[in-house]
């Protein structure tokens, strides 16, 4: 197959390097083993955006770029720390710009598939971020995959940058997997 899976990942925290973007970072990782061309806007680059304030349309480079890759992304990667049992309002501040897409005509993220991970304190907050992730998806025209990542703890990997968790591994490997493998089988439709 000449074209390799252009996935785009997004999220993180204010705190470099946080367990959400590292997570989101070990997700596109798999996939760029199976192939796949990646990006990832952590941390750093989302509390860098502006607040999404749609009454003004002139963007920032920063915005731009997001806004492009997630324009040209196969499929998309989206990592928030559950704060309350919600979506960071970092992360959901980006998913928020993603509403410049409303006139492409590929809206919003239509017919994508979408992986989600959650870093949380607890279980609680995790299910409850995973499932209202799930219905921003869905409701961004996203197609969530069926693996979403959870991992509960502030000690997911070791002081290697190594996951500690091997079921949390094959989750990751699983997400990366039916990301990679939905634009594999969307490609051949497309060009059946």
């Amino acid at each position: 197959m000449s074209h390799k899976p252009y996935i785009v990942g997004f999220g993180g925290t204010t705190r470099p390097r946080s367990t959400s973007e590292k997570l989101v970072a070990a997700v596109l990782a798999e996939a760029q083993a199976q192939g796949a061309r990646t990006e990832l806007f952590g941390g750093e680059a989302l509390a860098a955006l502006p607040h999404y304030a749609p009454e003004h349309p002139n963007r920032t480079d920063g915005q731009s770029a997001f806004l492009e890759a997630i324009r040209k992304a196969d499929g998309i990667v989206i990592g928030t720390p559950a704060y309350h049992g919600g979506v960071s309002a970092l992360v959901k501040n980006a998913i928020d710009l993603i509403a410049d897409l409303q006139s492409d005509s590929r809206v919003f993220l239509d017919g994508r598939p979408v992986g989600i991970v959650v870093a949380a304190g607890g279980w609680q907050g995790a299910g409850a971020t995973l499932s209202a992730m799930r219905d921003i998806v869905h409701a961004l025209r996203g197609w969530p995959t069926p693996i979403g990542v959870a991992a509960v703890s502030s000690a997911v990997f070791d002081a290697d940058g190594q996951l500690r968790d091997d079921a949390l591994a094959r989750s990751i490997t699983s997400q990366a997997h039916q990301l990679t493998s939905f634009v594999r089988a969307q490609i051949v439709n497309e060009t059946a």
